[in-house]
């Protein structure tokens, strides 16, 4: 695998974690959201990723950089809402009881981090292969 097509892999990897990064904010934004424009409470969101093969050839790497990311898809998480006691509340139904999303606080803070930790590592090795890329150039000038 030559330099470019490592660089390629990283910005993929970039690419999918920034995605998780946004849906996991928009998680942690509607966790007290009990009422959207469809109706009911939010329902926390989750990234489908996918894996995309590497190509050496020139016409593999050029569809490959016009394909779509490493990401799938965002689908709709199919857990139970969480029911809360609280008849003050305007969406309680007649036994006091609201339907509250289906986002868990430390789940999504976990996967946050480990957007965080995975974006941080893809950035690492494009670093790295721009020093490498820097190296080869200077010895060629010696």
């Amino acid at each position: 695998m030559d330099l470019i097509s490592s660089m390629n892999v990283s910005a993929s990897g970039m690419s999918a974690q920034r995605t998780r990064m946004n849906v996991v904010s928009s998680n942690l934004a509607n966790i007290n959201t009990t009422r959207t424009p469809e109706g009911g409470p939010y329902v926390r969101k989750n990234v489908i990723l996918s894996a995309v093969p590497v190509r050496d050839s020139f016409g593999g790497l050029l569809e490959e950089n016009i394909s779509a990311p490493s990401v799938a898809g965002i689908t709709n998480d199919q857990s139970e809402f969480q029911k809360v006691y609280d008849p003050s509340h305007p969406d309680a139904d007649a036994g006091g009881y609201v339907l509250m999303p289906n986002v868990n606080l430390m789940k999504e803070m976990v996967d946050m981090l480990s957007a965080t930790r995975a974006y941080e590592a893809n950035s690492a090795v494009i670093s790295t292969i721009k020093g490498m890329a820097q190296r080869a150039i200077d010895i060629g000038n010696k």
